[in-house]
């Protein structure tokens, strides 16, 4: 079995693939060829809790299992199985896999039903997953601008400045969420917050909104008056959406999901969902799936299995 540390992933995984794996693991489980687990949890008088989910597609299997302490952060881990035989492929540090593959979610739904040519995007917050996020989105789109707002004004100025180097674009720093947003036609919500951290009222027509921070019950990014705004809400799994969306579970009452605008992310990669009016307001709500986890790990396996090997990689089995 392969042990594939986190430095093999970053140099083995571009987010422009990425983003082209997810969208074709999405097709595969729109198609019946995919398999996906939701997240289980398992919490800990400590505080610790043990997170796993788990997915298939084509010759592979896998799951991620990681682990997190509000004190002490966590730890993520990914083991990828053949899905012929049952045996284990390979053992992979899951942090930035984790990372990436939320990233590229993002830029798939983006490049779905944002506007073809934007003006700007918001990014609120700074922390574990806003990198591949924003990287995603300009994967997508070109934007003149990029406006970063967290709590804190030293590491939003310094995120600024690494992402305008790293991503040759305009990325500044503003003092405001509000600043941030007002006439952004691509916002992500990237933040570890409880509350809302925008307004419905920032949000103008025609903006496509990605929410990713929050994945648990009680916790939401966006307030119920954006959601219910929304004339498309996208999730990447309905089964998990109702386990773990906050920012949908706070808004809508258990018998409203049947009548509200909700569709899986598969759906729009098929095309039996799209944005229909330029002014339309669109809501892509990430909670990340095993999956997509799969989908990556799998081609960073191939591809360590061939240069193992001395040989080019052939295509990806995913």
């Amino acid at each position: 079995m392969l042990l594939i540390n986190e430095e093999t992933v970053r140099e083995l995984l571009p987010m422009p693939r990425a983003i082209r794996l997810v969208k074709e693991a999405f097709q595969s489980l729109a198609a019946g060829g995919a398999l996906n687990q939701a997240r289980r949890r398992l919490v800990l008088p400590s505080g610790a809790v043990l997170h796993a989910m788990a997915g298939a597609c084509g010759e592979y299997f896998g799951t991620k299992i990681y682990s997190t302490h509000p004190a002490h952060g966590a730890h993520f881990l990914f083991v990828l199985y053949d899905a012929v035989t049952a045996a284990p492929l390979a053992l992979f540090e899951a942090n930035y896999l984790g990372q990436i593959r939320t990233g590229a979610a993002t830029g798939l739904a983006t490049d779905l039903l944002a506007l073809p040519e934007i003006e700007a995007v918001a990014l609120i917050g700074t922390g574990f997953q806003a990198r591949s996020q924003l990287e995603a989105v300009l994967d997508v789109r070109t934007p003149r601008q990029v406006r970063v707002w967290s709590r804190s004004p030293d590491r939003r100025a310094a995120f600024a400045l690494e992402c305008s180097r790293q991503q040759q674009a305009n990325v500044r720093a503003v003092d405001s969420a509000r600043e941030a947003v007002e006439g952004a036609a691509v916002v992500i919500t990237a933040t570890s917050a409880r509350d809302p951290v925008v307004e419905s009222g920032w949000i103008g027509p025609g903006t496509h909104v990605n929410a990713v921070g929050s994945n648990q019950a009680r916790r939401r990014e966006l307030p119920e008056d954006l959601v219910r705004r929304a004339s498309l809400i996208v999730v990447d799994s309905l089964e998990q959406a109702r386990i773990e969306s906050g920012d949908l579970l706070l808004a809508l009452r258990d018998e409203e999901w049947a009548n509200m605008p909700i569709v899986e992310l598969k759906d729009v990669v098929e095309g039996r969902a799209a944005r229909r009016r330029t002014d339309e307001v669109t809501l892509f709500k990430s909670n990340g799936l095993g999956l997509e986890d799969v989908a990556v790990a799998a081609y960073v396996y191939e591809q360590v299995k061939a240069r193992t090997a001395g040989t080019e990689a052939g295509p990806v089995h995913s």
